[in-house]
């Protein structure tokens, strides 16, 4: 009987994730609907950059106007997609979470939109136009001609804005983790050479192959799991805190 009650729960599970996964595709065909409408005007503030100013973008397959705005449109999808994701992973977490760990989680739902927002706006207006203007110049040093594609043009800008943006929810997943008592700051200082060089591997590979495009991403993402480990300190002490108030309470009472 214990078997089946176990499968039907299983099951039940199952069911609630489809559930949860269907909501998620609605809101991102939706968002990727949105995001068609507004491509063009998007597009054209994307390649007004001042750095991009100098060339002339080039389409070299039939494909590539219609990729753009496919790329354009998922992005515009995915902002308005990753708060209601982490909401829906917390629905479907929050039935075996404690009540003061649901409801911790649930005031960070509002912040995962804030730090994606940050990241993008920190990636684009900062390690964007650097990173363009590096790789420019040293086109420009070897006195090669400059013939871009706009498919090059965008998967450059898309595969520093995206990863830094999603990666800007280091903080949070911390400050969380630390919350549940997963993690507490020293064990995030004792693990933080291991913690450098995988945050250092994630740039290299995140980023365009050159020197400054790493640098730029890795600076940013380091200083990120700092303030992580300040977050952890503030979260661990109000904890012990806490705990601290509990026990004196227990030891009035006897």
């Amino acid at each position: 009987m214990s078997l089946e009650a176990e499968e039907m729960s299983l099951v039940d599970h199952l069911t609630e994730l489809r559930r949860r996964l269907i909501y998620v595709l609605i809101v991102f065909v939706a968002g990727l609907v949105l995001g068609l409408f507004v491509a063009k005007p998007i597009y054209l503030y994307l390649i007004s950059a001042d750095a991009a100013q100098g060339f002339v973008l080039h389409a070299f397959s039939f494909w590539d106007g219609i990729g753009m705005y496919m790329k354009i449109a998922m992005a515009v999808s995915l902002v308005f997609s990753v708060p209601f994701i982490v909401f829906q992973l917390w629905a479907f977490i929050s039935p075996g979470l404690r009540p003061v760990e649901r409801s911790a989680a649930l005031r960070y739902v509002p912040y995962v939109f804030v730090l994606f927002i940050a990241g993008i706006a920190f990636a684009y207006y900062i390690v964007f136009p650097m990173a363009l203007s590096f790789t420019i110049s040293i086109t420009r040093s070897m006195g090669l001609e400059e013939t871009y594609g706009i498919a090059e043009y965008f998967n450059f800008l898309f595969s520093l804005v995206i990863p830094l943006a999603l990666l800007f929810e280091l903080p949070l997943i911390v400050m969380f983790l630390t919350k549940l008592r997963v993690l507490n700051p020293l064990r995030l200082r004792k693990m933080r050479r291991y913690a450098y060089f995988a945050l250092v591997f994630i740039a290299v590979v995140i980023t365009p192959p050159d020197f400054i495009s790493d640098f730029l991403v890795t600076i940013p993402l380091l200083v990120l799991y700092e303030f992580s480990v300040f977050l952890s300190a503030f979260v661990y002490r109000r904890q012990l805190a806490e705990d601290a108030k509990r026990e004196s309470r227990y030891v009035k009472a006897d």
